[in-house]
């Protein structure tokens, strides 16, 4: 499902315009990508948690020559779901 069948979906159900559905989930995922830029988790109870990750620095190979680089450390977002998103997954 991509952000504007979501956004419909959103509508058909609560009875809000498509437009109004889409101005919703754009506003929920750039406030869950704020608080991620601020190193803050978000909790949507029952759905699950968007937390920050780190990476430590590692070494790796460039695939093309074999040769050993050197990779970063860095941060990612991880998603660990709650556990009715789990249920309602095992449900099907």
């Amino acid at each position: 499902m991509r952000k504007p069948e979501l956004a419909a979906a959103i509508a058909e159900r609560t009875g809000l315009t498509r437009e109004k559905a889409g101005e919703v989930v754009t506003t929920i995922t750039d406030q869950i990508s704020a608080a991620a830029a601020r190193g803050e988790d978000t909790t949507l109870t029952g759905f699950g948690t968007f937390n920050i990750r780190t990476r430590e620095a590692r070494d790796g190979r460039n695939p093309q020559t074999g040769a050993t680089i050197r990779i970063p450390a860095s941060k990612t977002v991880g998603f660990k779901a709650g556990k009715a998103f789990k249920d309602a997954l095992r449900s099907n």
